[in-house]
């Protein structure tokens, strides 16, 4: 799997769990007809934004994405379905072409995330475990932390 298709994948995964979680909104809200929307599709959103966001710094990475791109690659999955524009956007200009290049037999390794994305590319099934267990442990402290507090006036 390229850079570009585990991007791509990430960025219209998240776009969609964002049009899931626009429709609970409209049925808890505009319909009052039921909450299970927003409660199923909040908590799916919330773990694909975050494994959006994880890809997005992997990419980045791989990339050598300025920290300005990177940083619009992240807050793009802000707004709803910004995360495909700026896929469309990466691609247009040629910032997702090319494959992995810190596999075996690639470039060296040079920074610490530059070294931990070569050992997670020589590995690719203990890198999935600790992908799934870094959005594990990113939504478990999202889950404690909650939602942000309403403010009174």
């Amino acid at each position: 799997m390229t850079p570009l298709v585990l991007f791509r994948r990430l960025a219209v995964a998240e776009a969609t769990t964002w049009a899931l979680l626009l429709i609970g909104m409209v049925l808890k809200y505009v319909t009052k007809t039921t909450e299970l929307g927003v409660q199923v599709f909040g908590m799916v959103h919330g773990v694909v934004f975050i494994a959006y966001c994880l890809t997005t710094v992997f990419v980045a990475v791989n990339q050598r994405w300025s920290a300005g791109v990177t940083l619009l690659g992240l807050v793009s999955a802000i707004p709803p379905f910004m995360t495909v524009w700026f896929d469309r956007w990466a691609e247009k200009r040629r910032l997702l072409d090319g494959g992995w290049r810190l596999t075996s037999g690639g470039e060296t390794p040079r920074s610490l995330p530059e070294k931990v994305q070569a050992w997670m590319l020589a590995r690719p099934v203990a890198a999935v475990a600790v992908a799934l267990l870094a959005v594990a442990a990113l939504t478990t402290v999202a889950l404690l932390v909650g939602p942000p507090a309403s403010s009174s006036t």
